[in-house]
């Protein structure tokens, strides 16, 4: 591929909802602002918090390239961004966590990825950040999903992907013209069930709408993510399994089971396993939590089975929907 197209114009879509990330949230809009490829405009969406909105607009208030607005949807992360995608005016629409900050060249290795015009998402290298300081020595990288960030299994470079991984991630314009927006009921709300796999379902829609589009990931374009402390205990990261077990229930009714489950075979049947014997192999050599490593992994399998089963038992009784509407608004140039 050739070098970023220096013309492309980025929109960079920051979804908030607490001013307990306040700090946080200045410092991801600080990593927009300070990009080698310069980005059209941060926005910021305010999931259903008057005062948050109202802090933010009177701290950037002079800032003509950083835009506030209120969540137009339902509560939750789909319709935020949803919302950004409507207000946005770039070719290219990327999305940013609120607890996470992008290293300088992140957006232009998204652009070198839109010099090809088949190419119509590029995500990116999700790094965790522990509050502790260093990974839990339990805390197996093939579930570093949990968390937010990329996980061992992943093929390195620029490769081809069925989904790209939301918090880290950029669309064409006219992938939401084809596709629709993000749906509505699936992905996370707040403080309530750690939900996902909103991308995962955008980007399998957005390849049968488009058969011929390219969806890829660059490890090139890093962002580093905060993991607070409560998120490095055991307790959450099994509830985040079963919150994934539970979504991909919903993916899977959606798109099918092939398409929704593709990847997680590959998954579930080589990295994994792979995964177990080297946490048992570093117990054998007396490392420290190998043995852990190799029970999470089989602890987190096993509670993403038990969510996907009654995921699957709930949509097929119809207790579990979720919407897709077409995104409004948006302009080009």
């Amino acid at each position: 591929m050739s070098g970023p197209d220096a013309s492309l114009t980025v929109s960079v879509v920051i979804c908030v909802y607490t001013e307990d990330r306040w700090e946080d949230i200045l410092a991801a809009v600080s990593s927009v602002r300070e990009q080698s490829h310069p980005a059209r405009e941060t926005l910021l969406v305010v999931d259903h918090n008057e005062a948050l909105r109202e802090r933010l607009l009177k701290e950037y208030e002079e800032r003509a390239d950083v835009r506030v607005l209120a969540n137009a949807g339902p509560r939750g992360l789909s319709a935020g961004r949803n919302t950004g995608i409507a207000a946005s005016r770039g070719e290219v629409i990327a999305f940013l966590d609120d607890d996470a900050v992008a290293e300088r060249d992140w957006l232009r290795h998204f652009a070198e990825g839109y010099a090809d015009p088949a190419v119509i998402a590029v995500g990116g290298r999700t790094v965790p950040i522990w509050a502790s300081g260093r990974r839990p020595v339990w805390f197996p990288e093939e579930f570093d999903w949990v968390v937010g960030c990329t996980y061992r299994g992943l093929p390195p470079g620029r490769v081809r992907v069925r989904n790209v991984l939301g918090g880290n991630a950029s669309f064409r314009r006219e992938a939401f013209d084809a596709a629709g927006g993000f749906a509505t009921g699936i992905g996370r709300d707040g403080d309530r069930r750690p939900l996902g796999c909103e991308e995962t379902e955008l980007c399998i829609r957005l390849s049968r709408a488009r058969p011929d589009a390219v969806l890829l990931i660059d490890d090139r374009a890093v962002i580093h993510h905060r993991v607070p402390e409560a998120r490095e205990h055991f307790g959450y990261f099994r509830t985040r399994a079963y919150a994934e077990g539970l979504s991909k229930a919903l993916v899977a009714r959606s798109v099918g089971a092939d398409k929704g489950l593709e990847s997680e075979r590959r998954y579930a049947t080589r990295v994994l396993p792979a995964g177990v014997a080297r946490g048992l192999r570093d117990a054998v050599l007396a490392r420290p939590g190998g043995a852990g490593r190799a029970g999470a992994i089989v602890a987190g399998v096993l509670t993403a089975a038990g969510g996907y089963v009654v995921g699957s038992v709930r949509a097929r009784r119809g207790g579990a929907t979720f919407t897709v509407a077409p995104v409004e608004g948006g302009a080009h140039g």
